[in-house]
């Protein structure tokens, strides 16, 4: 922790982290934390290559079924701070434990759905649950952790990250593959039931326990301000498929005032000495926080809404069904996956320059990829385009997994559940972003130009250019410091000079 981040949050000087009994269960405590963060972004992605499945066994139409996906990305973004703020004011175990336990119920209750209105009120609340239990991952690995074994945790945790997010297409298209029938989508949902209530069964035995000398207070006033900035400035994106963004445009400049009015209630809070929803020096104080929270919205503009386009033109451009559909997509998969744990261990050594490093490999292979369905046979190209698209996902293990270390080691234990929540805020909205912005693209495309979707696929890389743009900037800044200290990250952490400076 650093100095000036001990400071940070309520006005006073944090406790010292002294004290600290490791907890001989805290490795296995952390795999049913894995497992629960695993199926809550899984949800985000796996549905994508089922939308067609459901829209024809619903009779839903296209702006309705899109529902499905943005509708649980709304409600998982709009409770993220609000849900870590109270987990650490009151008990991450028991707000873990509850929202587990309503995902599972949650999940049950889409894969019954006996239309599209019902399911889409199903994944709202499991958005919800979803966003009230993600918070409390970080926050526990904090609590649970310490040293160079947090590093190794978050590495743990960033490789869940982004491998649940690159194998949701290839996921959802073996289950629709082994899913007998019509109904098959339904086993989408269903699939978190079992693993969901072993999670529940594990957690309540494993999850440490804290005893609270008291209350923490929760700012009312700032779940109000944060509740409604980022509803209104989610809302039009995820209506855009229905002409959400020209028709309801103006709720743009209502979050900006919100969100606004949000920051100085903060601010005033701190200057009274009383406890925020979310602490402004998160952003200024603590090392690495304010760049880690940036490069992560900016890649999620662009990494979340390719899935979605992927699945699109393969489905409907060319016909693949939902399995050939993912398989397609896997080599990116097996990239992240294997890169991402690599980079767990390597981020206490190199820092930033992973994520530059990474970011470089995921334009290259999205843009190799592009290149190659612009030029190949489209009956071969995602075939041929493969090598390409493993190039990529070694570089997205490269990206999430050391950015959500970098930004969240030197959090104070206290806040790591608004600092974990407002991380993961930004990275749903920039996935919202992406989600709304990138099929809207592809189907615009789609009608004027008969299938020219890589123009989607490249503008996705926008948001990873300015990513890759932010990143570098941060190592370039970082480098004179560390060469002159000639220190571990570790220890440069805990100057307070250097603090202040990131």
């Amino acid at each position: 922790m650093t100095a000036s981040a001990s400071t940070a949050g309520g006005g006073r000087p944090a406790a010292p982290e002294d004290g600290y009994e490791p907890d001989p269960r805290r490795w296995r405590a952390l795999w049913v934390t894995l497992v629960a963060g695993f199926m809550s972004l899984l949800d985000v992605t796996i549905v994508a290559v089922a939308l067609p499945t459901i829209q024809r066994d619903l009779h839903a139409t296209p702006a309705e079924v899109q529902w499905v996906v943005s509708g649980y990305a709304l409600t998982f973004a709009l409770a993220l701070v609000t849900a870590g703020r109270l987990g650490d004011a009151l008990d991450r175990r028991r707000i873990f434990l509850l929202a587990l336990t309503g995902f599972v119920l949650f999940s049950a209750a889409c894969g019954a759905a006996p239309d599209i209105t019902l399911l889409v009120l199903a994944r709202l609340c499991q958005g919800l649950a979803a966003g009230f239990m993600a918070p409390q991952n970080s926050a526990l690995i904090q609590q649970m952790f310490r040293g160079a074994e947090r590093g190794r945790a978050f590495g743990l945790f960033g490789a869940t990250v982004g491998i649940s997010s690159a194998i949701g297409p290839i996921t959802g298209g073996v289950i629709l593959a082994l899913a007998s029938g019509e109904q098959g989508w339904r086993w989408i949902f269903y699939v978190n039931v079992p693993i969901g209530l072993l999670a529940v069964l594990l957690g309540r035995r494993l999850l440490p326990r804290v005893q609270r000398s008291g209350r923490g207070r929760v700012d009312v006033v700032g779940v109000l301000l944060l509740g409604t900035g980022v509803l209104a400035l989610m809302y039009p994106l995820v209506q855009a498929d229905s002409g959400g963004i020209g028709r309801l445009w103006w709720l743009f400049p209502v979050a900006v005032v919100l969100l606004g009015a949000f920051v100085l209630w903060q601010r005033r809070l701190v200057a009274r000495e009383a406890q925020p929803l979310l602490d402004p020096r998160l952003f200024t104080t603590v090392r690495g926080y304010a760049v880690g929270a940036g490069v992560g919205t900016l890649y999620f503009v662009g990494f979340s809404g390719v899935w979605l386009v992927f699945a699109l033109f393969y489905q409907h451009g060319l016909g693949y069904s939902p399995l050939k559909s993912g398989l397609a997509v896997t080599a990116f998969a097996l990239g992240s996956a294997s890169a991402a744990v690599l980079a767990g261990r390597l981020v206490e050594r190199f820092g930033r320059v992973l994520t530059v490093c990474g970011l470089t490999g995921v334009i290259a292979g999205l843009g190799g990829t592009a290149l190659l369905l612009r030029f190949a046979p489209l009956g071969i190209a995602p075939w041929v385009a493969a090598p390409v698209l493993f190039i990529g996902g070694i570089g997205s293990g490269f990206v999430v997994s050391p950015n959500i270390t970098m930004t969240l080691r030197d959090v104070p234990v206290r806040m790591a559940g608004a600092a974990g929540g407002a991380l993961q805020t930004g990275q749903r909205l920039g996935a919202a972003v992406g989600t709304a912005a990138l099929p809207g693209l592809f189907y615009v495309v789609l009608g004027d130009t008969g299938g020219n979707y890589r123009t989607a696929l490249v503008a996705a890389l926008a948001g990873m250019a300015a990513s890759l743009a932010l990143a570098a900037f941060d190592w370039r800044r970082d480098r004179p410091t560390r060469r002159s200290r000639g220190k571990c990250p570790d220890e440069v952490a805990n100057n307070p000079v250097h603090a202040r400076h990131t």
